[in-house]
């Protein structure tokens, strides 16, 4: 694969499932097309980010996929299917993510179910989206400590950094929403429909931001080829 590539990928593919939840948050839309269109809008959205996750883990355990300057980010190198860095905060910011767009496949898909009970909703719509949110969170805090010196530092000059709190963001209000979603097994009513789906279109944009982020700051950070001789010395 060229790192490039996979990068400019990764990139479309989350701002494509970012996209469905947006989309399939606006009450406009579920009018015009039915509860079951809205659920498989958000089915697909869902399968476009476990697919750009695991993109995303594989850039982060394959060696040669970052760090490039203008010559090797189009050189192929050889992906790294499957990897275990456990010291490494950008990989495991990638691989809690992951296992999160998993749970998310889960509760989109079992959300198409009509006529679910309460305690049917809540185990397995309410309960994968609430860990695929928790693990978003997990995440998220583990990318921002990856591109920052402190959890809390200010670095807004850093591409990285805005990347990484824009998608923080984007995770609390996916928890928001997560949470509001509870259906209350006394009325069969949802805890707070308005910060559910408030929660899941703002996260939505801020993942879309994030992600569309991720194309300037790739071209920002590669650097200029190294002179020959130069190369022949850091080899």
């Amino acid at each position: 694969m060229r790192p490039d590539r996979l990068n400019t990928t990764i990139a479309w593919l989350f701002m494509a499932g970012s996209a469905c939840f947006v989309v399939g948050s606006v009450p406009a839309y579920l009018a015009a097309t039915g509860g079951w269109v809205d659920g498989v809008t958000y089915v697909v959205g869902s399968v476009f980010f476990t697919t750009a996750s695991y993109a995303q883990l594989v850039q982060a355990q394959t060696p040669g996929a970052t760090g490039v300057d203008e010559v090797s980010q189009r050189r192929r190198v050889r992906a790294h299917l499957a990897g275990w860095l456990p010291h490494d905060r950008a990989w495991l910011a990638a691989a809690t993510q992951f296992p999160g767009t998993l749970f998310f496949n889960i509760s989109t898909t079992a959300a198409l179910t009509h006529n679910a009970t309460a305690a049917e909703s809540n185990r397995y719509v309410w309960r994968p989206d609430l860990y695929g949110s928790v693990l978003f969170l997990v995440s998220s805090t583990f990318a921002v400590l990856a591109v920052s010196r402190r959890f809390l530092s200010l670095e807004p000059a850093s591409p990285a950094w805005r990347i990484a709190w824009v998608n923080m963001l984007g995770s609390v209000l996916f928890m928001a929403s997560a949470v509001a979603s509870y259906v209350v097994p006394s009325s069969d009513e949802v805890l707070d429909t308005r910060i559910a789906v408030a929660g899941t279109f703002f996260g939505a944009a801020c993942f879309f931001v994030g992600a569309a982020l991720m194309l300037p700051a790739w071209r920002r950070d590669v650097t200029p080829p190294q002179p020959v001789a130069e190369r022949r010395r850091n080899r």
